[in-house]
């Protein structure tokens, strides 16, 4: 079946790509390989997209992006996973899990999942007592003791949530600073139920059925200690969903897509935005920009081809 435009992924830069093509008349057809919404819409609240002084959970934020590309004509294919890219002379063929698309242009928007720490005990717990989304998951701990490792924002501002149900948190970080901004710092100044154990690695996560302590190495003195705690939950980065581009177009030595200021990539008519992308800054936002940008250029790339 053929489209003027494919996106691959359903996070905020495919939707705001699918609005801006949509509205451009381009067929559009946006394929996801879970449900449309990416890691933004397991975000508790996000108070730094513009518009919302209040703040607005990722859940709505993406439930009303999703609204509007459908509005425009965005047709939203869900779970379906894209298993390859192939760039033929016109055109771009897709192959996924459940058929084969092609279109003139393609704009990968496939995000990044959360990093695994590869310690003993993380597989064996995971889904029971590991977790790396305290939005789903932190209901389930209440007046229990957990630990959250990572103190980037992510980890902050997802231990912030959690204590709205647990007994306390304690945070490991292996470096020995925060990294997360200092309005989220400052929350936790005069929280009597949470400890912070910077410079610190997790070596070891133990329990019979679910888990029931960590082991953790502080990096400086070596000394280990065992902490008490029902749930962990992980934030250490992220690790781009590239699998499928491999041999296609360029990446980093992370796995990141590789694209010029208009998102292009190194293959023509292929653009990359969002998190896939390679580059320094992860927000909602610069998501968002990205998006538009793409689907901008991604039209007049098309315009170019049919001018040819």
């Amino acid at each position: 079946m053929g489209y003027d435009i494919i996106i691959i992924g359903g996070g905020p830069a495919g939707l705001t790509a699918g609005i801006y093509a949509s509205r451009a008349r381009l067929k559009t057809l946006l394929l996801e390989k879970n449900i449309t919404g990416g890691l933004a819409a397991t975000t508790d609240k996000l108070e730094n997209y513009p518009g919302f002084p209040d703040g607005i959970s990722g859940m709505d934020l993406l439930e009303r992006m999703r609204k509007q590309a459908e509005r425009f004509g965005t047709e939203i294919k869900e779970f379906e996973e894209v298993r390859d890219v192939k760039p033929l002379n016109k055109r771009i063929e897709i192959t996924t899990v459940q058929g084969k698309y092609s279109a003139l242009s393609v704009i990968i928007a496939s995000g990044s999942e959360p990093k695994k720490l590869n310690v003993p005990g993380e597989e064996k717990f995971r889904g029971r007592g590991v977790s790396y989304c305290a939005t789903c998951d932190g209901p389930l701990f209440g007046e229990k003791d957990v630990a959250v490792v990572g103190c980037g924002n992510s980890g902050l501002q997802e231990g912030e949530f959690l204590l709205k149900f647990v007994k306390s948190v304690t945070f490991v970080e292996f470096l020995p600073y925060i990294t997360a901004e200092k309005i989220l710092q400052e929350r936790f100044k005069n929280r009597k139920n949470t400890r912070f154990l910077l410079n610190h690695r997790l070596i070891r996560i133990n329990g019979g059925e679910t888990v029931s302590s960590i082991v953790v190495r502080d990096r400086e003195k070596g000394k280990e200690e065992e902490l008490p705690v029902s749930g962990v939950f992980v934030y250490v980065g992220f690790k781009p969903n590239s699998g499928f581009l491999k041999d296609v177009v360029k990446l980093d030595t992370s796995g990141f897509v590789v694209t010029n200021e208009k998102t292009e990539t190194s293959i023509p008519g292929i653009f990359a935005v969002g998190d896939i992308r390679s580059k320094d800054v992860r927000q909602v936002s610069t998501a968002v920009g990205e998006g538009t940008l793409a689907a901008i250029y991604a039209e007049r790339y098309i315009e170019g081809q049919s001018e040819g």
